[in-house]
């Protein structure tokens, strides 16, 4: 399992990177390992407001359906457009090119609840999933 240095994690197996002010999200590398192929991704509309832990959107694998959770509040601001004709990036690049959405943080809205690597590593490990 690799996990990034640069990132937070949430319990639900998605990251989140803080770069310029927006928050980077995508699933970790962890969650694309359990998926398996990725062959489809449904993401939000950019402007639509999310509130902690709501489902933004959702990933479709050979094995299962998992919908995707917002780590933070706040407003997306992008989504990664290759993604609906480029699924494979999801598994090929979870950290990168992989990434799903961008969101403008909500007013409040804080990062702290989520996991450094060595916790996320460690609530993984604990989990068995």
């Amino acid at each position: 399992m690799e996990l990034r240095d640069d990132r937070l994690y949430s319990r639900t197996h998605e990251w989140a990177k803080t770069e310029d002010g927006i928050v980077i999200v995508g699933i970790t590398d962890h969650a694309q390992c359990e998926l398996g192929d990725v062959v489809y991704v449904e993401l939000p509309a950019v402007g639509r407001e999310l509130g902690q832990d709501e489902v933004f959107g959702a990933v479709e694998s050979v094995k299962a359906v998992s919908d995707l959770y917002a780590p933070i509040a706040g407003t997306v601001v992008a989504v990664n457009d290759d993604l609906p004709s480029k699924t494979e990036l999801v598994n090929e690049d979870p950290y990168g090119s992989g990434w799903m959405v961008k969101l403008e943080m909500a007013a409040g809205a804080s990062l702290d609840h989520l996991m450094s690597p060595a916790e996320y590593e460690a609530f993984v490990q604990e989990s068995g999933h």
